[in-house]
Order: C-alpha cells, then sequence, then structure tokens
C-alpha cells in the first residue's frame, strides 16, 4: 500500500537549512493501523503531509498502492490525495459558512460527482455517524465530538484506502476523544489503512504497530523487530 524509501526533507530558512526528515524508509501493508509518536520537532507532521500529499520530499522515492508518486505533477497529486487519502486534522478544519452536509459533502463537489449521487452519499454518511439530526447545523452550532464526527465522515467520503489522522483526539475532552478513536478504530477494522500522529502515548499504545521518530529518523518501530538500523 505505502512504501517510502530514503526520504529526506529540507527546509530553508533564510541562510540555513533545517532537516526534517533523514532517509526514512517505512512499507505499510493495506489494512495497517500504524501509530507515530515523537517529540516536538522529530518530524511527525512532515512525514504525515508527505504521505498526504501535501508535501514533496526533498529527495527519496514515495510508493502509493504500487504507483510511484513522488513526481507527479501538482494536478496528478491533488487528484491522487482527492480519490486515495482521507485527513483527519486536531481542529477539523470544517468551513464554517457551511453546514454539517455540505461540509461533508464539500469533497464530492470538487471531484465533479453529480448532486442525487452526492446527496445519496452524503446521507448515508450522516446517518453512519449519528449526525442525521445535525445536517442543516454549521460548525459553530456542533459540539466538539460532533465536529470531529463530522471531519471523520468528510475524510471518508470518498472512501479512500489510507486514513491520515493527525492529533485527531488532542481538542476533544475525554469522551469525545474515545468516541473519535474508536470511529477510527472501527473504520480500521473494515480494512482502511490507518497512520495516526499523536503525542498521547495512550493512544498511541492502542496501534497494532507503532513508530517513533527522534530527529527525523525512525528510531523505533515495532512492525520491524525494534530500532531501525
Amino acid at each position: 500500500m505505502i512504501r517510502l524509501e530514503g526520504i529526506r526533507r529540507v527546509f530553508r530558512i533564510g541562510d540555513q537549512e533545517v532537516l526534517a526528515l533523514d532517509d526514512v524508509s517505512l512499507a505499510v501493508a493495506p489494512g495497517e493501523y500504524l501509530s507515530i509518536m515523537g517529540p516536538s520537532g522529530s518530524g511527525k507532521s512532515t512525514l504525515l503531509n508527505i504521505l498526504g500529499l501535501l508535501d514533496r520530499p526533498t529527495s527519496g522515492r514515495y510508493w502509493l498502492g504500487g504507483a510511484d508518486v513522488t513526481e507527479l505533477s501538482e494536478e496528478e497529486q491533488a487528484r491522487t490525495r482527492r480519490e486515495r487519502v482521507g485527513f483527519v486534522f486536531q481542529f477539523f478544519h470544517l468551513v464554517p459558512r457551511l453546514t454539517a452536509a455540505q461540509n461533508i459533502a464539500l469533497p464530492l463537489v470538487l471531484a465533479g460527482i453529480p448532486p442525487a449521487e452526492r446527496a445519496r452519499r452524503t446521507e448515508a454518511m450522516l446517518r453512519s455517524m449519528a449526525l442525521s439530526d445535525r445536517a442543516g447545523h454549521r460548525p459553530d452550532q456542533l459540539s466538539g465530538g460532533q465536529r470531529q464526527r463530522a471531519a471523520i465522515a468528510r475524510a471518508m467520503i470518498m472512501e479512500p484506502a489510507v486514513l491520515l489522522a493527525d492529533e485527531p483526539t488532542g481538542n476533544l475532552d475525554s469522551s469525545s476523544g474515545a468516541e473519535a478513536i474508536g470511529l477510527l478504530e472501527a473504520l480500521n477494522a473494515k480494512g482502511i489503512t490507518l497512520i495516526v500522529v499523536t503525542h498521547d502515548p495512550e493512544i498511541g499504545s492502542r496501534a497494532l504497530r507503532k513508530i517513533r521518530l527522534v530527529d527525523g529518523r525512525i528510531a523505533l518501530d515495532s512492525g520491524a523487530g525494534g530500532e531501525a538500523p
């Protein structure tokens, strides 16, 4: 499903270079459940952005579903991202002026899905996330848990193969956080590849495979028998 080989990401800040990722190689099988942990500045968000085709590596190769996506054009990467990858963020990133239903349907609109099919899929997703009675409410009229459920629904509406979650419980109370992680794990149980970036050891420990980044390198991979070479 996912294969990274020798990924490096260097950012230039003024006249200095900052190495965010240093020779990261990683293989993820379809349907795996991974957590990515590490201290601030370890490269977690940079790695997530590269996996989600929101950023390009400075060097190295990235295969997604057997296809090398490293050198795709911006348009091709956007299409691949829209069709293959779903995102769940700590701060939800819902569009304030749109209702819950409109936020969930937004990827379908951008993909040019016909209105009747959009309505059918959106209604089904609202039901699955117990949001049917909140379909017409804007984000500021929803609780934190409801907003995260709407964000998960939006991430899944295009039926992606990979779901990337960046601190998905970080802006929720304990009850809503447990609900959100339970929903993500239920999607993984149905075959979605789930990758969760978190600073919370309790959330990270739930994953079947755990990756720890330190100074831009994989220091620990529980699926590879321990410390990286």
